[in-house]
This record gives structure tokens, C-alpha cells and sequence, in this order.
């Protein structure tokens, strides 16, 4: 799963051109494309982007969430085509105060109910009005 910050019509971009290599890859190969292929080829095309003349680099930042024959796998790609992997992170406006959120709080033998509630926490801290199930979407990624 992506999720961004920054320029929708970027996002899609990104998003779908990632959609079609990994349908290619699934024809070619009849299996799911690995986590990090789909991360490479994402970080390709923006690194293109921003090397080429003629058009703008992509104004946006993604994350990029999967699990595959390496388990769940979080990583964060930026407008410049680099690529990392995180065990936890965030981007967007106030992603500096919600990393060192998480990293006061994360451990890698946390429950999933915490780790959620964690999540919701770090959102809260950056998050302007009210919470609530109408405009918060929470995704687990496993098996």
C-alpha cells in the first residue's frame, strides 16, 4: 500500500506506473512482485524525474507499506528518488516532531494493539480538529 504527502496528481503518477510494473512483473513471473522492486522502480521514476530536462521533479513523498517472502516491510521514498526502509516513520507537515514521537515510544516487541494506538497517538500529535472514524483510515499489513 502507498500513502503521500504532497501533490496528488504526482501521487497518482507514481502510483499508477508502480500498478503496471508490478502487473507486468505478475505476467512474467505469476507471482507477486517483492516489496522492494516495487520501492526500486517507484524511486527510478522519480530520480528520473528529477534528473531530466524538460520536466518537473515529482512533488511528493511516499510510503510505502508490504509483506512478502521477507515479512512486513515499511519504506519511505522521496522526491529525489531516494529510497529507505523504516521500521517506523512519518512524512508530511510536522514529520520531524512525529519521528522522534515514534521513536520514543516504538519497540519491535510491541503487540499490534499498541503499536496501532502508537500510530493514532503520533497522528494526534501533528493532527488539526477532531479525530474520528469519518476522516482517520488505519491499515495493518500482514500476512
Amino acid at each position: 500500500g502507498f500513502v503521500y504527502a504532497g501533490m496528488g496528481p504526482d501521487f497518482r503518477v507514481v502510483v499508477t506506473n508502480a500498478r503496471k510494473a508490478a502487473q507486468k512483473y505478475y505476467l512474467t513471473y505469476r507471482e507477486v512482485q517483492p516489496v522492494e522492486q516495487v520501492v526500486r522502480e517507484s524511486a527510478l521514476l522519480m530520480q528520473e524525474y528529477t534528473q531530466s530536462g524538460g520536466v518537473r521533479p515529482f512533488g511528493v513523498s511516499c510510503l510505502v507499506a508490504g509483506y512478502d517472502d521477507d515479512g512486513p516491510q515499511l519504506f519511505q521514498v522521496d522526491p529525489s528518488g531516494s529510497s529507505f526502509g523504516w521500521k517506523a516513520t512519518a512524512i508530511g507537515k510536522n514529520y520531524v516532531n512525529a519521528k522522534n514521537f515514534l521513536e520514543r515510544r516504538y519497540n519491535d516487541d510491541m503487540e499490534l494493539d499498541d503499536a496501532v494506538h502508537i500510530a493514532l497517538l503520533t497522528l494526534r500529535e501533528s493532527y488539526e480538529g477532531e479525530m474520528t472514524e469519518e476522516n482517520i483510515e488505519v491499515a495493518v499489513v500482514g500476512e
